[in-house]
């Protein structure tokens, strides 16, 4: 059975499952092991690690600790009452008709950071003129339908995910920003700084940034030394504000101190900051890196808000899930009925019933030769209501979701 247990319980003889962090968070090999080492042990806690996941089928049990299908049920519960039936603001613009737009706001955002890193890399001066530009479409953008440019920006494959990166953290830091009602001027100060933030990489050997195995623990070191490089070259760069900068040097900071570089803790770590670093994991965890497989969003919001009770802001991770949708517009998701439909629209009444345009039948195995429109919030089929009961990877059935928005 696997277990959720507190680090301090780990004992030589377990068998860990999953360490419970990302792979860039713990500094060994593989995410299974024996503990046959007490040095195992402290490197664990060393490194920030609060809870862990372990196999009691292949090692020593903790006779109270709660199983990982308890864990996931209650985390669930949670989100169910973080997304309860409310009011959801209508975008002015349907998702359609913004799509046009933002294809081209996140073709020319792509361009412009692609071009601010090859300067750096080349020693030149950062240029933030056409970063304000850009971050001013996707500001309208947003305001005009969000879900265009977030679903459009979740698209990278891993060759390219550096540049893509920056933009997706910019398009969610401002769409997050405008969710906790930050005015205009401020949403375009956090909107350049987390398209800057991650600008120190290009410092950072870039052997590093592409490497597909398992950094060493020196790697690793040498690494995390892009959020100083970030700060440093921002701070040499013309036209932007201290928010922006110091949300570029915080963005790795963790709420118990257990972040980097300085190992802030709470209120000391700046509030755009602590907004940035939930943006930063989100995208990072659902896109596809030389390293691994991208998460299913759903998956990843559940982490983030297991991962709150030590690393994030658990007020702040609340709001994130009521911002982006329990099931994010473009995510592809399962019914009770055995249909698969891409999220189109989040629910007007309640995130948790969205509108799904159904593309496949599983229980069939096969592709709706005329995909439709399927209202979770009203009554449908002759069976009575569907609902969602699990989000799928479009790679599964060979379904890229933006074909059928």
């Amino acid at each position: 059975m696997i277990k959720k247990i507190k680090v301090e319980h780990l004992t030589l003889g377990m068998f860990i499952h999953d360490f419970n962090c990302g792979w860039l968070n713990h500094p060994f090999l593989t995410s299974t092991m024996k503990i046959e080492d007490t040095q195992i042990i402290k490197k664990v806690i060393d490194y920030g690690i609060r809870e862990i996941y372990i196999d009691t089928d292949k090692g020593y049990d903790v006779g109270e600790a709660p199983s990982e299908d308890e864990v996931k049920q209650e985390i669930q519960a949670e989100i169910n009452r973080i997304v309860e039936p409310e009011k959801i603001d209508r975008n002015p613009v349907s998702i359609q008709e913004e799509f046009i737009k933002a294809k081209e706001i996140k073709s020319e955002a792509k361009k412009t950071i692609h071009n601010i890193m090859e300067d750096i890399r080349f020693g030149k001066q950062i240029k933030t003129e056409n970063v304000g530009l850009v971050v001013d479409e996707m500001i309208d953008s947003i305001f005009r339908n969000q879900d265009a440019l977030i679903s459009l920006v979740r698209i990278k494959e891993k060759d390219e995910y550096t540049y893509l990166h920056s933009v997706s953290v910019g398009v969610l830091m401002i769409s997050f920003g405008k969710h906790l009602g930050f005015d205009i001027a401020t949403l375009k100060e956090v909107g350049m700084g987390a398209m800057l933030h991650d600008v120190g990489k290009m410092i950072v050997p870039q052997a590093l940034l592409n490497k597909e195995e398992k950094l060493t623990e020196e790697e690793l070191g040498m690494l995390k030394k892009h959020v100083e490089y970030s700060r440093m070259l921002l701070e040499q760069t013309h036209g932007l504000t201290k928010s922006a900068i110091t949300l570029a040097a915080q963005h790795h900071e963790r709420i118990d101190g257990t972040g980097y570089p300085l190992g802030l803790k709470g209120d000391e770590i700046d509030y755009y900051a602590r907004v940035a670093a939930i943006v930063d994991v989100y995208d990072a965890m659902t896109s596809k890196r030389c390293y691994q497989d991208r998460f299913m969003p759903t998956e990843v919001l559940k982490k983030l808000y297991e991962w709150s009770s030590y690393h994030y802001d658990r007020n702040l991770v609340e709001q994130f899930i009521r911002c982006v949708g329990i099931y994010p517009v473009g995510s592809l998701v399962r019914l009770e009925s055995g249909l698969i439909g891409v999220v189109v629209k989040n629910g007007e009444k309640n995130l948790l019933h969205p509108v799904v345009r159904i593309v496949y039948n599983a229980k069939k195995d096969s592709f709706i030769r005329l995909p439709f429109d399927l209202d979770l919030e009203q009554q449908s089929g002759k069976s009575g209501e569907d609902r969602i009961i699990s989000c799928d990877s479009p790679d599964k059935f060979n379904i890229k979701p933006e074909m059928y928005m």
